[in-house]
């Protein structure tokens, strides 16, 4: 009962805080030093639980509540604390390419399978379809259910600048796909190329002798092994570039921001929730999948990506928790990247939803024909999605451009991208978990064993 004592003080004080902010949201007055009072009280009982659980997973969410409060009590400190989570991100940047490319190489020459790499290939994409085209139609079906844009009338005098983005058709996505210059794709932080790189390596590498194929094996494996533990390290810091990320985004837009556009945003979150609960728990079902465990051990990655808006900073982390989930590491090395540029299930919902948002918010009606093409246009063109700056924008304004929809609806969806991009963010990570474990169920690779033991937090 004692060690339950943090959790059951803190929860008390998060509901005194909650029931307080309810009773001055309905016009009975409550002294504002007593709703900060309450709010700090709060806030202190979850810095004494992450003190008494002494995790990074629990720290991580502590700091997000933290930020929370710098942003909301202190914005103009808030705005300045970027530079933060700025330092965060390019520390995790550094990691994604050498890991990649020594775990994706290590995998296919490590077996010298090549049969089984071509297998995992079409399986994967098979999968990566079938998910993303439920949460496509899972979209439509909830902003069409909520009408989120039906009576949005443009602000007076409203003007939001769009970031500059290029148009790219068929071609140009087709051509981004290919490396130029490793170097260059690894500067870039281009996923996409530095896998195709990695797997043509990897067979390359296969196709030689033992002894010309060892040294560089070993040398894949050990360079695999360092960026896991150089992960580790930078994972020390993760809790203040989380915090400040969340203050930053709070301090700079404000709480306010979201009332205009809350409809839209309640819309899109429960339909991520939805997609959830009716695609990857029936599939993770039907998988046997250890559900509890898997919850655990991806955990950490979905908070980091819901913070930090950025599936990249929780690739490390969502492989090496795979890995510890019974999911081989040649299983993890391949399908997990190759998600990242073509598995993008809260991506892809999000493009469906807000397509229609659009037209709504411009009064235009668009038939249920009309919509349907739109899906399977987005279908298409969300594939490439890695592949493009700016690639939700980009693809969004392409929809919007090829059935003639206005662009200011746009501006105004892009004044809550931040909080959206967390949500969609973390169904990214969490559906490409999902993906290693389903492909290595299919190839019969599970390991069963590690799959049943308690997952370890740190």
């Amino acid at each position: 009962m004692k060690k339950y004592i943090p959790l059951l003080v803190t929860l008390f004080l998060t509901t005194l805080a909650a029931i307080l902010h309810f009773i001055q949201q309905h016009q009975l007055s409550i002294p504002p030093n007593a709703l900060a009072v309450s709010r700090y009280a709060a806030l202190a009982g979850f810095i004494y639980l992450g003190f008494t659980k002494r995790t990074i997973t629990t720290w991580i969410l502590v700091s997000m509540l933290i930020g929370l409060e710098v942003g909301y009590d202190f914005p103009d400190v808030a705005t300045h604390l970027q530079v933060f989570s700025k330092i965060f991100l390019q520390l995790i940047k550094t990691v994604v390419g050498p890991l990649l490319f020594a775990t994706l190489v290590f995998g296919i020459a490590g077996h010298s399978n090549l049969k089984q790499v071509g297998r995992m290939g079409w399986k994967s994409m098979l999968y990566f379809y079938f998910a993303t085209t439920l949460a496509l139609f899972i979209g439509l079906f909830a902003i069409n259910f909520s009408k989120a844009g039906v009576g949005i009338v443009i602000p007076p005098d409203y003007h939001a600048d769009l970031p500059e983005t290029k148009k790219q058709n068929w071609e140009d996505i087709l051509l981004h796909v290919f490396p130029e210059n490793i170097a260059k794709s690894v500067a870039e932080g281009q996923v996409l190329q530095i896998v195709v790189f990695s797997i043509i390596f990897g067979i390359a590498l296969a196709m030689l002798s033992d002894r010309h194929r060892k040294p560089m094996l070993d040398f894949c494996e050990s360079l695999s092994e360092v960026m896991f533990k150089f992960t580790k390290i930078i994972m020390y810091y993760a809790p203040i570039g989380v915090g400040a990320a969340i203050a930053y985004t709070v301090g700079k837009m404000g709480i306010g921001v979201v009332k205009p556009l809350f409809n839209l945003l309640l819309t899109l979150y429960v339909a991520l929730i939805g997609f959830v609960i009716l695609v990857f728990f029936p599939i993770a079902l039907a998988a046997r999948l250890h559900l509890k465990h898997f919850i655990k051990a991806i955990g950490k990655p979905v908070a980091l990506a819901f913070a930090t808006s950025t599936s990249e900073s929780a690739l490390p982390l969502a492989m090496n928790a795979m890995e510890q989930f019974g999911v081989p590491r040649k299983v993890v090395s391949f399908v997990m990247p190759l998600g990242y540029s073509f598995n993008l299930d809260g991506t892809t919902l999000y493009l469906s939803l807000a397509s229609v948002f659009v037209a709504q918010a411009a009064g235009i009606d668009l038939s249920l024909g009309q919509q349907i093409f739109m899906v399977v246009t987005l279908m298409l063109t969300s594939k490439g999605v890695a592949g493009v700056p700016r690639a939700s924008l980009v693809i969004l304004i392409g929809t919007a451009a090829t059935f003639n929809l206005p662009m200011w609806p746009i501006t105004m969806i892009f004044g809550i991208d931040a909080l959206m991009d967390m949500a969609r963010t973390s169904v990214n990570v969490m559906g490409n978990c999902l993906a290693s474990a389903v492909i290595a169920r299919w190839e019969g690779e599970l390991d069963e064993e590690k799959m049943n033991q308690e997952p370890v937090t740190v």
